[in-house]
């Protein structure tokens, strides 16, 4: 279900195969073809010719790329005067060369997909007054330059408290593939649902492999593409007792559900920035839900702005409120959720976006 967002003026690999890493792909600029001229049926003149630097992993990495580059080809499906291009990013070395050769080639605008990018795009954006840029997981660093960002701490935060409902073994775990706010932001919002729900319950779950109160400890895989890394971390949680286990670690974290696979129904995971079920569908059965962030929508509602000549400035912050994060639907488990804790967690909800429940992560977009 879309959803309509509301944008303010004030906005995280390749396919992988669970033996091993995925390869990203090419790092050359590649023009879909999606985008041709308007003909006849179609009644919108706007016109954009719209580029996007991918993060490593390529545009299939079931996680931020794959859901930021879906609001481009949504955008370009309701007007096809909207073209579409894409350059995948092999190593962070391709940051600079890439935006700099999408900016050089004439595109409207350049959409940089990442937190990592946010020193490039700055550099380049300072280089080039007069060209719009937008930079997902980063705010605004210039005023040619559109921030897109996420408080993903509020729906880790409805993660967490749901693990911590639902785990049978006391424990549960959450890594990430770098320690960088965008990863850290998901895994502050888990570790503090857990707390508020052994708060709310008299309760003493135990949340493995990080804690919000050391910023620089915890586990992360230094990578969002090594499934196998992904899988070796997992299963380390699984034999220190964790039963549901939350990787931020994009395509890293298809290990985490290749070891729920492997574990005979003693393990599940929440996946992260899409709904798992639509992403990974062949591990949909032990998926609990997904923590995510609708990079699809916003990018798509940006692009739409930007056809239409109001190339938006300053930042967006997708929250609960506009449906920027939030829970996946329960799929396979909705039997299995409790009706209880499904109410308590549109309490939980109701009560983040009001401010009686405060969220402490310095991660969080200011």
């Amino acid at each position: 279900m879309r959803h309509s967002l509301k944008i303010v003026a004030a906005l995280g690999a390749a396919s992988l195969l669970i033996a091993g890493c995925g390869k990203p792909s090419s790092s050359n600029a590649t023009d879909q073809p999606t985008a041709t001229d308007s003909t006849s049926g179609t009644t919108s003149t706007a016109s954009l010719k719209a580029c996007m630097v991918l993060d490593v992993g390529g545009v299939d990495d079931h996680s931020f790329n794959q859901s930021s580059w879906a609001g481009m080809t949504a955008a370009n499906k309701a007007n096809p005067n909207v073209k579409i291009s894409y350059v995948s990013s092999a190593s962070q070395n391709d940051y600079v060369p890439n935006l700099t050769a999408e900016t050089n080639k004439g595109c409207d605008t350049v959409i940089a997909v990442g937190g990592l990018m946010g020193a490039a795009v700055a550099k380049i954006a300072k280089k080039n007054p007069d060209q719009h840029y937008a930079e997902i997981d980063s705010p605004s660093s210039g005023k040619n330059v559109y921030g897109l960002q996420y408080n993903t701490a509020q729906g880790g935060f409805l993660g967490g408290y749901l693990a911590a409902a639902m785990t049978k073994t006391g424990k549960v775990a959450t890594y990430g593939g770098l320690n960088i706010p965008p990863v850290t932001i998901y895994m502050d919002g888990f570790w503090e649902g857990v707390q508020y729900f052994n708060q709310q319950k008299g309760k003493n779950v135990q949340v493995l492999g990080w804690d919000e109160k050391n910023q620089k400890g915890g586990t992360f895989a230094q990578s969002f593409t090594d499934a196998n890394k992904g899988k070796q971390l997992t299963a380390q949680f699984q034999q220190q007792g964790a039963d549901i286990v939350f990787p931020v670690a994009g395509g890293t974290g298809i290990g985490s559900a290749a070891a729920a696979a492997a574990s005979g129904g003693q393990l599940s995971v929440i996946w992260v920035d899409t709904d798992g079920c639509e992403s990974v569908a062949q591990y949909c059965k032990y998926f609990l839900t997904s923590v995510t962030k609708n990079l699809a929508d916003s990018v798509e509602e940006y692009v739409n702005k930007a056809a239409s000549g109001q190339f938006p400035q300053g930042n967006y912050v997708g929250t609960l409120e506009n449906d920027g994060t939030g829970l996946a639907p329960f799929h396979d488990f909705d039997s299995k959720v409790p009706a209880e804790v499904k109410s308590e967690l549109d309490t939980v909800k109701q009560d983040i976006i009001s401010g009686k429940i405060k969220i402490t992560s310095p991660s969080q977009p200011q």
